[in-house]
């Protein structure tokens, strides 16, 4: 039985950043030629719109005829639906990290927030060869829909990190429950899957109380970490990138915030440290499959 459990408990506030120093920093996340990540024409965005209605402007130019015989133009294929929850078994409901004996780690990040910066994260990430795992929150996705779609384009996997990013903790088990199942009933409306992985909010620790209703609501692990960037308090880049890189290690899960200045402009910095150790970043579900030859994996 692999020990994955035990994660480090709630998180330690580093301070709050003065909205001068944010602005800074989100001026920091702009490519070297000084524009900022593009977000038209990545796979999953929506095109520009006009008018009230949401509809595409129109293109200038009659479209082409159909061909002979044709009953109307052809439809894309429907998108594949994302990867539901998955049972590994031997390993306990909380998972905190992955195998020790294999060069990789889990880059996790908590989906909420800005939704331009979610995306120049993703691209980040994809122009290293990372695949990560977003814990969405349900009600950033009711804003955001075409994010679950731009998420699983990219080859990463979607997961439940609440409805609305409430604290468990302090819910009664109706209210808590709640919270998990309507965020599952959401990325199933988006997706067709509940999510990969479930994580609580507001820290990735879960009480025995949130174990026993995430897997009522259909979800047989608890997504932890080993790894805190404490990045949603901080407000410098070297202060995420020397937290991360001090703690990093073969089958780290690493906690991070999908739209935070901050996170984006330290993925550069963090993404080229993997890469120097040796590490690949994958899905968590990639982390904690079992080799294709069955190799057992070594305890942590």
């Amino acid at each position: 039985m692999h020990g994955y459990g035990n994660p480090p408990g709630r998180r330690r506030a580093l301070g709050a950043g003065a909205g001068a120093l944010a602005a800074a920093l989100l001026a920091g996340c702009a490519e070297p030629s000084g524009r900022r990540e593009p977000t038209a024409g990545l796979p999953g965005r929506a095109a520009p719109t006009s008018g009230a209605s949401g509809r595409a402007a129109p293109t200038s130019g009659a479209s082409a005829p159909p061909a002979p015989g044709a009953s109307g133009p052809a439809r894309a294929p429907a998108p594949a639906p994302a990867p539901a929850p998955r049972r590994f078994p031997g390993l306990p409901v909380r998972i905190a990290h992955g195998p020790r004996d294999r060069p990789r780690v889990a880059l996790t990040f908590d989906g909420r927030g800005d939704p331009d910066l979610a995306v120049a994260a993703l691209a980040r990430c994809e122009r290293a060869g990372a695949r990560v795992t977003v814990l969405a929150v349900g009600t950033w996705l009711a804003r955001h829909p075409e994010l679950a779609r731009r998420i699983l384009d990219g080859g990463h996997e979607l997961g439940n990190h609440t409805e609305h990013h409430l604290d468990l903790a302090a819910l009664d088990e109706s209210a808590a429950y709640e919270e998990i199942a309507a965020c599952a009933r959401r990325l199933r409306r988006l997706t067709g899957s509940a999510g990969a992985w479930f994580r609580p909010s507001p820290t990735a620790y879960a009480s025995p109380l949130v174990e026993r209703l995430a897997r009522r609501a259909g979800y047989p692990h608890v997504l932890a970490c080993d790894v805190e960037s404490l990045d949603h308090a901080a407000t410098r880049v070297a202060t995420v990138t020397r937290k991360v890189a001090g703690e990093l290690r073969n089958g780290s899960v690493v906690e991070l915030s999908l739209g935070r200045p901050v996170t984006v402009a330290a993925l550069p910095l963090l993404l080229a440290e993997i890469g120097r150790r040796g590490l690949h970043a994958v899905t968590a579900t990639e982390l904690m499959a079992r080799p294709a030859t069955g190799a057992a994996r070594t305890a942590g």
